[in-house]
């Protein structure tokens, strides 16, 4: 899977669940626990996502992501190259014929 399909999968993800873990988060899009913690901080360090700790009810300490203006901005920048990607392809395809 490529990092730009990664960032999509997991902002979208977040939007849907902002408590969600990071174990669920990798089940839910399709890579590793250290993968989605890779890119969960390069996403904080850019703006993209906030974290926040709470504790959940289990008396444990757990983040919520909260996707930031820049964050929406980022998701619809990526979800457009990523379309416009896949038609070129899609395209190539039909000239082969």
């Amino acid at each position: 899977m490529e990092q730009n399909e990664i960032v999509v999968k997991l902002l979208s993800a977040i939007k849907k669940n902002p408590e969600q873990s990071q174990r669920s988060l990798s089940k839910a899009i399709g890579v590793s626990v250290g993968k989605v913690n890779y890119v969960v901080k390069e996403l904080a360090k850019k703006g993209i996502i906030k974290t926040e700790r709470f504790l959940n009810s289990n008396n444990k300490w757990q983040y919520r992501y909260i996707l930031t203006p820049e964050g929406i901005k980022e998701k619809a920048r990526i979800t457009r190259e990523f379309v416009k990607r896949k038609m070129a392809e899609y395209e190539s395809l039909l000239n082969d014929d």
